[in-house]
């Protein structure tokens, strides 16, 4: 017998080849709801075989906190535990069992494992714990996009379980389209917000919009709330880019100095210099910046992790600086291991022939 009434949410549009996968992955609950947007494929008659309760909404003008409050009004009143889930998300099996064993009757939010993107080989690239599980009462979701819960009862009774695991799998033909102007209403709406700002600093640099990107990246470290030194780094990082791809190198060193600074136990903003030296043509700083990214090992838990600092990227800046120093030794060394990484990358494998051939 269970031992709690475990409810599942989400919303949806038009995601009608992630359903059964999805399905799959969360069967076990008690009951599945879901909030359709305005699917116009065959997003809901997907859901509604396999059982889901299906309810339609058009959200106008949209909001993602809206929404998914929408989507947890429909959730019993006598549930004991939600989780929210989207549907290109997988929840891996045994989910249940863990959460039922961890699970007491004062806790109000469980905070697991989640793989924001996988390789081709479905293991993890960038890691870190999402708290989308959470007691019926006490919680609505806020800001229009990358909305939070908030728990409005005093004090949360937190857990950490990291033997629940939530893969994600991305629609990339889905647009983003949305994601500025939502950010842009969140910062208006809370100003002093610094995740929000920094949120929105970063979607400025990619939109290439990099003069705002600077500015608002710039407000986002004023901030007085803005204390995760991880997140500062990256703002800094973020800027420092900014101002690299705006060709302005003496400030795009400046801040990436100040990032390294900020948060030397991150192998991140030595590899982005090492990646500016190597753009500069300085190959000895290259190799110096890249082996100091080197000497980090370990690999905290946080969407802020770059990929390229833990792919075969430093090693092929390595290789390609040795090669311009006239050193074949550690050029091929390199090569090697960056090779290793990625066995069929055709650049690196002709990377390797010119080094080979090196008088």
């Amino acid at each position: 017998m269970n031992k709690y009434k475990i409810c599942v949410y989400a919303i949806a549009k038009n995601e009608e080849k992630f359903v059964d996968r999805w399905y799959q992955s969360v069967k076990d609950a008690d009951k599945i709801y879901v909030l359709d947007t305005g699917s116009t494929d065959n997003t809901v008659q997907k859901l509604k075989s396999h059982g889901v309760i299906v309810k339609t909404i058009k959200i106008n003008p949209w909001r993602f906190d809206t929404a998914r409050n929408k989507a947890l009004e429909m959730v019993d009143e006598d549930a004991d535990i939600c989780i929210c889930i989207d549907i290109d998300e997988v929840l891996l099996p045994n989910w249940r069992e863990e959460l039922e064993n961890n699970w007491d009757k004062d806790t109000t939010r469980i905070y697991y494992n989640y793989n924001w993107r996988l390789d081709e080989n479905n293991n993890p690239l960038v890691n870190f714990y999402i708290e989308k599980i959470h007691a019926r009462h006490g919680y609505i979701w806020t800001h229009p996009v990358h909305e939070v819960l908030t728990y409005l009862n005093g004090v949360e009774n937190k857990k950490t379980v990291p033997t629940i695991t939530v893969n994600h799998y991305p629609d990339s033909t889905k647009s983003r389209g949305s994601y500025l102007p939502l950010l842009e209403l969140s910062v208006k709406e809370c100003p002093e917000d610094d995740r929000n700002m920094h949120y929105l600093g970063r979607e400025y640099m990619y939109y290439g919009m990099y003069d705002k990107c600077i500015d608002t990246l710039k407000k986002h470290l004023n901030l007085k709330s803005a204390i995760w030194k991880d997140e500062r780094c990256a703002s800094m990082r973020f800027i420092g880019r900014s101002y690299k791809l705006l060709k302005n190198y003496d400030e795009a060193i400046k801040w990436y100095n100040k990032a390294i600074k900020e948060a030397p136990y991150l192998r991140d903003p030595y590899v982005e210099m090492a990646i500016l030296q190597y753009e500069l043509q300085n190959w000895n700083n290259v190799i110096y910046y890249c082996n100091e990214a080197l000497k980090i090992n370990d690999k905290y838990k946080s969407y802020i992790n770059e990929i390229f600092s833990w792919d075969n990227t430093i090693y092929d800046l390595k290789s390609i600086a040795y090669y311009n120093l006239n050193d074949k030794e550690n050029a091929l060394t390199n090569i090697n291991i960056a090779l290793s990484f990625n066995p069929n990358d055709e650049r690196l494998i002709n990377n390797k022939k010119f080094i080979e051939n090196m008088k």
